[in-house]
């Protein structure tokens, strides 16, 4: 299982890198694709995946992607309105076929996994777009690999112990720092190429810092809803890992907040 897990991680790697660097189109629709699985995933738990809610949901995402990518919708929250709309009129027209958690599980569903994902593609779109990108993968990975070897170490005092008994405040506290000192010693290794000064890696390594410890309530966040349906994984899609959400919940959450603080502090 452990070597099963560290081949995966490293293609996962691999693939990461690849299409982040390569950017544009690929990057765009490699990302919705990744998130209507995400999105499938969790629709299964309310028994929705293949309903009439989540194709809805799965076009609206893309209208989403596409208006990203042409920039024909200055107001998106019109499409998301109408999607709102669509969604009612299902419910109502097909009464009592769904029940109104699926209502809304379909409308947190697009939000939580589609729309949140696309900042990965967002980001890139950014000045210095292809290194702020990596940070979204440093943070959560990075918080998540640093609280776990902090953790075995002095981890103590348990975080959340009825929903991650495993999970220390001390390993946290390592998570946050050694998120915000990896994305420091990148910054400071890729100075010139990302035309930086220690003003900017100083606010960089801030950010990452509010990136890891976010990026750990996403986690919590994903592994609360399965121990609220009692389910092991999301899917079965990456060997060793699970599903789409099992792999990037942290990373879901993540992305909008280094989009948004890297947009107002550096741009």
């Amino acid at each position: 299982m452990f070597k099963t897990r560290l081949l995966s991680g490293i293609v996962l790697v691999i693939l990461a890198i690849i299409l982040i660097v390569t950017g544009g189109d690929v990057l765009l629709f490699s990302t919705y694709i990744i998130s209507c699985i995400g999105m499938f995933e969790l629709y299964r738990i309310f028994k929705i995946e293949k309903s009439l809610l989540a194709y809805f949901s799965y076009a609206v995402l893309l209208v989403f992607y596409c208006s990203l990518r042409w920039q024909f919708l200055d107001d998106k929250m019109l499409l998301f309105m109408g999607y709102m709309i669509m969604l009612m009129f299902v419910y109502v027209l097909s009464y009592p076929k769904y029940r109104a958690k699926q209502l809304m599980a379909s409308f947190f569903g697009l939000f939580y996994v589609g729309v949140m994902l696309s900042y990965v593609y967002q980001i890139r779109t950014l000045n210095n777009g292809l290194y702020l990108a990596f940070l979204i993968f440093l943070c959560s990975w990075g918080c998540d690999t640093c609280a776990y070897c902090v953790g075995i170490l002095i981890g103590k005092h348990k975080m959340a112990p009825k929903l991650s008994p495993k999970k220390s405040i001390e390993g946290a506290v390592g998570g946050v720092v050694g998120a915000a000192l990896l994305t420091a010693l990148y910054c400071t290794i890729l100075r010139q190429q990302m035309g930086t000064d220690v003003k900017e890696i100083c606010i960089l390594s801030a950010i990452a810092a509010v990136a890891g410890l976010i990026s750990m309530v996403g986690d919590l966040c994903a592994s609360a809803i399965k121990r609220n349906y009692d389910i092991k994984d999301y899917g079965h899609l990456i060997p060793g890992h699970g599903g789409i959400l099992d792999r990037f919940d942290s990373m879901i959450i993540t992305a909008p907040i280094i989009y948004y603080l890297s947009y107002y502090f550096l741009t």
